[in-house]
């Protein structure tokens, strides 16, 4: 029976009182094939902020981490009975940067980043010649642009639109539109559609003033999205606002 694959995130992140500077922690677990292919990222990120206007802020930011992958090849169910020889991949660690930009007033937003700087190679073997070493894989940089812009329908409804583009050598270059709505700044919903790839679909509540939750569904309008082994994916989260010394307000932004 196909197991379908799992991906966990964690993400702390907070300003430093009286400064510019905000810091976090990022936790990301890919489980895949039903730990045939296990990969978690973990990041420490710092951000710095300048007023650009009067009601415009820039912000900069970085990232600094890296990530551990583990692959069972014996795990993998090979075509035709091929017979794989590689050596499994056990825990390998793999150091990465990145970094981005973020301009933004108490209406419109957009951003440049590019989460992992560094291209890494995966061997197949342990081999240092270069001549004789094929790679497995190589992570590019991707690129990411965002913008959006908050609109007022009345008094207790907001109108987002939004864009996310990522670019990247090799692929296509990728498009999401979205647009999303709230409701007396406590109920969010909206849909987006990723050019030729996909549809989805989320909801959310402000419970209290420090606990937000939410669902969301994808599911892919490519030829895979119509088998058998997929039938779309479902995300839960969970914003908890933990320090009440910051005093919270619900942005008008929402973003």
């Amino acid at each position: 029976m196909a197991v379908a694959p799992e991906t966990y995130t964690f993400n702390l992140h907070s300003p430093v009182r009286n400064s510019r500077l905000g810091y976090g922690l990022s936790v990301v677990n890919d489980n895949i094939g039903d730990g045939v292919v296990q990969e978690t990222y973990i990041d420490a990120v710092l951000s710095y902020t300048i007023d650009v206007s009067v009601d415009a802020k820039l912000s900069f930011g970085l990232k600094m981490g890296g990530n551990f992958l583990s692959l069972d090849f014996n795990g993998l169910r090979n075509f035709d009975q091929e017979v794989v020889n590689q050596d499994n991949i056990d825990n390998q660690f793999s150091p990465n940067f990145g970094l981005g930009f973020y301009y933004h007033t108490d209406r419109f937003y957009a951003g440049l980043s590019a989460p992992n700087v560094l291209e890494t190679e995966y061997f197949d073997n342990g081999s240092t010649d270069t001549e004789s070493v094929n790679f497995l894989a190589t992570e590019r940089i991707n690129f990411y642009f965002i913008t959006g812009y908050v609109f007022d329908l009345n008094p207790n409804l907001k109108f987002k639109p939004a864009l996310l583009t990522k670019a990247v050598g090799g692929a296509p270059l990728q498009v999401d539109l979205s647009a999303n709505f709230m409701f007396v700044d406590r109920f969010s919903f909206g849909a987006a559609y990723r050019w030729d790839a996909a549809i989805s679909a989320l909801a959310g509540f402000q419970i209290t003033d420090q606990i937000m939750l939410g669902l969301a569904y994808d599911r892919e309008t490519t030829e895979l999205g119509g088998t058998q082994f997929n039938d779309g994916s479902f995300e839960v989260f969970l914003r908890l606002e933990l320090l009440k010394s910051f005093q919270r307000t619900v942005s008008p932004r929402f973003f």
